[in-house]
């Protein structure tokens, strides 16, 4: 049997059409959770880690989700006008501001689907350590071949940065 490579064009073709698939999922993915929940992804996160934690700091929010504390106060901010968490500064510091989530908050955490990145990082962690070194090593490739090696990306699938996502759905001029 005759090894056939495929022309150069055609795999560089299939490699946009891969990410262009990629860049559709994690954007359809986002609208269907905005629709059905009315939080974003990095949203439900912190609802999440607040729920799983109880009454805890802004800053181990924030170093627990992976997010600068700026970040996860502006979120926090919105998530409160919602009435899905309380903040308030802690007696013991007054320094500290701890958040809690609200009875609607866990009743909103209870009819939430599961977010994309928990589906990705099981069916992930199920390959072999080779393949993740792999795959990893292939993006940072094309993270670098596009000039995006100096951008900012938090852990989290989102088709617009965090910041950005978050101002739109509070104003309700999501393009989610």
């Amino acid at each position: 049997m005759v090894d056939k490579m495929l022309p150069e064009r055609e795999i560089s073709d299939n490699v946009l059409i891969a990410l262009r698939k990629i860049i559709q999922a994690i954007d359809l993915n986002s609208k269907k959770l905005v629709k059905r929940v009315g939080l974003t992804g990095p949203q439900l996160v912190i609802l999440q880690e607040i729920s799983r934690l109880g009454t805890v700091s802004v800053g181990e929010v924030a170093k627990n989700v992976s997010l600068s504390q700026g970040t996860v106060t502006g979120i926090l901010e919105r998530m409160e006008k919602r009435g899905v968490v309380v903040r308030q500064r802690s007696s013991q510091d007054k320094r500290r501001v701890m958040v809690r989530i609200t009875e609607s908050g866990e009743e909103l955490l209870s009819n939430a689907p599961p977010i994309m990145q928990e589906s990705f990082l099981g069916k992930f962690s199920q390959l072999q350590g080779w393949e993740k070194t792999m795959i990893l090593s292939a993006l940072q490739r094309l993270v670098f071949m596009m000039d995006a090696k100096t951008m900012i990306a938090e852990p989290f699938l989102s088709a617009t940065p965090i910041e950005e996502t978050e101002k739109k759905t509070v104003a309700g001029t999501s393009s989610l």
